[in-house]
């Protein structure tokens, strides 16, 4: 399933993917190179300012046209992208849990946005829909890193 990640270890890692989800690849690879290397905590706490337009995502690659923001170049709040990444992070997560892992020093080791083939809908002079996929894998970290 990792295709993207090829050390992947059971005992010490955690993910969660979501495919085909309703969201566009452009804000999710943006959200996926801004939460890189980041806290799981401190992540979800980005996605959950972004939903309330206190902080923005900064873009850094498809922005095109796009306004800056005060403190970085380009950036937008990207609601639906946001909230898709804050439900994956919180069932990393519950993952993470569940295999008995310490969730305050978990890291984000790998996290990736993929395009999936456009899907027609509305009869005949259909629109296409953007789909996405995801995917997230976390890892311990030390007690050394978190502080």
């Amino acid at each position: 399933m990792a295709y993207g990640f090829q050390n992947y270890e059971k005992d010490h890692m955690a993910r969660a993917i979501s495919h085909s989800v309703a969201i566009s690849t452009r804000h999710s690879v943006a959200i996926a190179n801004y939460l890189r290397g980041q806290r799981l905590q401190r992540a979800k706490r980005l996605m959950e300012r972004a939903i309330d337009f206190a902080q923005p995502v900064p873009f850094t690659r498809f922005d095109r046209g796009m306004g800056h923001k005060a403190g970085m170049a380009a950036g937008s709040y990207p609601i639906n992208a946001s909230k898709a990444f804050l439900t994956l992070l919180k069932g990393a997560e519950a993952n993470a849990q569940a295999k008995g892992l310490n969730t305050g020093t978990l890291t984000i080791v790998h996290i990736q946005a993929n395009k999936v083939g456009n899907r027609q809908h509305g009869g005949r002079h259909g629109r296409k829909m953007k789909r996405t996929n995801i995917e997230v894998i976390v890892a311990e970290g030390s007690k050394e890193e978190s502080q």
